[in-house]
């Protein structure tokens, strides 16, 4: 790895982090009565994709343990944005999908942060519009690579049993 490499990785997620954040300004969240964090909004989002996903199921989706998915979900469950369904077919299974409000704010806020980045995408002409066609795959490369195989120097100069960004 040498300096550029470094230099490309902090450039990654500064684009990526301002894209974010400029669309979170324009459209807001997606459920402004409740005060969701990250990790929430996203098993949402992840059950909104995949209504009936089962805690396993979203964990891997997420990279994450099944028992932190498990503690966002009884979350969510408590605000009443998701619900425990049991299978129809195996009832040891438990299914997980959106109640119908937050399904709904989900969808709004989607299809606002979708019109917003379309009409932004538009400026671009057809090469740029096929250039980032193309990056995203290769981003989602370098994301799925993005295991604790992967880490190098992780935790050097933290100490044990604290968290890490």
């Amino acid at each position: 790895m040498d300096e550029h490499d470094l230099g490309l990785a902090d450039d990654l997620y500064d684009v990526i982090g301002l894209l974010r954040r400029r669309s979170g300004r324009l459209v807001g969240t997606p459920l402004p009565h409740l005060a969701l964090s990250g990790a929430q909004l996203e098993l949402a989002r992840v059950v909104r994709r995949n209504p009936g996903i089962t805690v396993a199921e979203a964990a891997r989706v997420l990279g994450l343990a099944a028992n932190t998915v498990s503690t966002l979900v009884g979350q969510l469950v408590t605000v009443d944005v998701l619900v425990r369904e049991r299978d129809t077919s195996d009832r040891r299974v438990v299914r997980l999908e959106l109640t119908a409000t937050a399904r709904a704010g989900l969808e709004r806020w989607r299809d606002r942060r979708a019109a917003s980045t379309a009409a932004a995408l538009a400026t671009l002409d057809a090469a740029e519009r096929e250039h980032l066609a193309a990056a995203l795959t290769t981003i989602a490369r370098v994301a799925a690579s993005l295991t604790d195989d992967a880490a190098v120097g992780a935790g050097a100069g933290v100490p044990a049993g604290r968290a890490r960004d």
